[in-house]
């Protein structure tokens, strides 16, 4: 029933496609509190929906591979395959409302849509649901009383309405997991009732677009989450913001060892180790399964209530397959790897380890970004050619590798080589100790005796001087 904007809506329009959508008052996140879906009540829908037929863009767009469009196969390909896929969980549609400024009713609903094996519908308030003077929209679950206890479906939608100028249509996005409480969500103010009229209905009609997109999410590893037409739509908008999320976090961990190498002494110790030849070998012999590192990343960067957290996921699902060695030994993958790849993980062996000079990986990530993109971004243009997207959907993958290194890089330095340096200087400062007692023992060792040597020499002064006085009193008596 709340009225206020939800953490995972987000408003943009067409033309504010770069550099990312901006909150705004449009109520995302909220309920329409109706009995929306119960069949007893429902009324006949409104209007005329329908599939939305690809565009020849899309079409284009479709058929061609980008950089996060990941090949079948692999060691990844057995449980990617399984079950839908998100091309599989995905559908656009387009609802047709006429004589709009003629309608009394209080609420309008689509026919009902599957997408992902679910049904749903879109329903509108043409006065507001709640509110005075706005126009709200929501998704909702179709029978959702008639589901199974404990249901939820989690999904990712963008609702348009449409304009007759294309860069004015009014487009919002949002994520949300669905359930018995919460089976319809959306917009209470997704527009001012005063701005319909301004080329969002042409000849009386109404034209709302959805997209929605099902997610099967995975908490054991990064996943596939978008469709990627849909994906590529989404990067337009929140490309800087994926950016933003990826950055706090890699320089959150560049100053952690940033700090470690403002004390001297400490770093310079770290050198010493890493540079001996056991120090060499316990940074080679660092490892950790990899289902431990996968399921923390989930942890770390998954959020459903952001509805950035999709392209998050896809960007490092797809730095995972870019850093994962399969079969290889870590021999035959460091040969294979670009220069400055500095981690490699194996879902099929369950490891993963460093890569490379961990020294120089290390004084890398703590002195600069270890991010150095093309900074030449997309924001304020334009242009929605295939070279732009593919520009950025490459920027996208580039940002979730060198995410997912930084990550593993990260772990494997506090919990294996860090600990095992600490365990170093531990051992060295034990081994000082018995040292410097083994010294004190010896020093001790040496006075005693020197004070049982004077002793003696005393003693025998003393023998001999009382030798001489008997020698000296028997020759006066002879």
């Amino acid at each position: 029933m709340s009225s206020t904007k939800g953490a995972g809506g987000m408003d943009r329009s067409l033309g504010r496609h770069a550099g990312g959508g901006s909150g705004g008052g449009s109520g995302a996140g909220g309920s329409a509190g109706s009995k929306a879906g119960n069949s007893a009540s429902a009324p006949q829908p409104d209007g005329i929906l329908s599939v939305t037929p690809d565009s020849p863009a899309d079409s284009e767009w479709r058929a061609r591979r980008g950089p996060l469009d990941v090949e079948v196969g692999g060691p990844w390909c057995e449980e990617d395959a399984a079950g839908l896929q998100p091309n599989d969980l995905y559908g656009k549609f387009t609802w047709k409302i006429e004589n709009f400024s003629e309608i009394s009713k209080r609420e309008l609903r689509s026919n009902v849509f599957e997408v992902g094996s679910y049904k749903w519908y879109i329903l509108v308030y043409p006065q507001g649901c709640d509110v005075c003077n706005h126009l709200s929209l929501f998704l909702c679950v179709a029978d959702y009383d008639k589901l199974l206890p404990g249901w939820s479906h989690f999904a990712q939608f963008t609702i348009a309405v449409v304009n007759k100028d294309p860069k004015k249509s009014k487009y919002s996005d949002t994520l949300h997991r669905f359930c018995k409480k919460e089976h319809d969500w959306g917009w209470k103010k997704f527009m001012e009732l005063s701005k319909v009229l301004d080329g969002f209905t042409v000849a009386d009609t109404l034209v709302i677009k959805a997209q929605v997109q099902v997610i099967h999410e995975k908490p054991a590893r990064p996943f596939l989450c978008l469709e990627p037409q849909y994906r590529r739509e989404l990067v337009r908008v929140y490309l800087t913001n994926v950016e933003g999320i990826c950055r706090r976090f890699l320089e959150e961990k560049r100053e952690g060892l940033a700090k470690m190498r403002e004390d001297k002494v400490k770093w310079e110790g770290m050198r010493q180790f890493l540079m001996s030849t056991g120090g060499k070998a316990q940074a080679q012999l660092a490892m950790e399964k990899a289902d431990v590192l996968l399921k923390g990343i989930v942890k770390r960067f998954f959020n459903e209530k952001e509805v950035t957290s999709t392209l998050v996921m896809d960007a490092l699902y797809c730095g995972c397959r870019a850093l994962d060695i399969g079969t290889m030994t870590a021999a035959e993958a460091s040969k294979t790897f670009k220069t400055g790849r500095t981690v490699w993980l194996s879902v099929t062996q369950n490891k993963s380890a460093m890569s490379g000079d961990l020294l120089a990986a290390l004084e890398r990530a703590s002195s600069s970004s270890l991010f150095d993109l093309d900074e030449d971004s997309a924001e304020g243009t334009e242009d929605f050619g295939a070279d732009v997207v593919e520009r950025d959907e490459r920027r996208l993958a580039e940002l979730g590798r060198r995410t997912i290194e930084m990550y593993v890089l990260s772990h494997l330095f506090v919990n294996r080589v860090e600990v095992s340096f600490m365990e170093h200087e531990s051992l060295k400062r034990q081994e000082a100790l018995i040292a410097e007692e083994e010294e004190s023992e010896r020093v001790a060792a040496e006075l005693e005796g020197a004070k049982k040597s004077k002793k003696a020499r005393q003693k025998l002064r003393k023998k001999e001087k009382k030798d001489e006085e008997e020698a000296a009193a028997a020759a006066i008596v002879a």
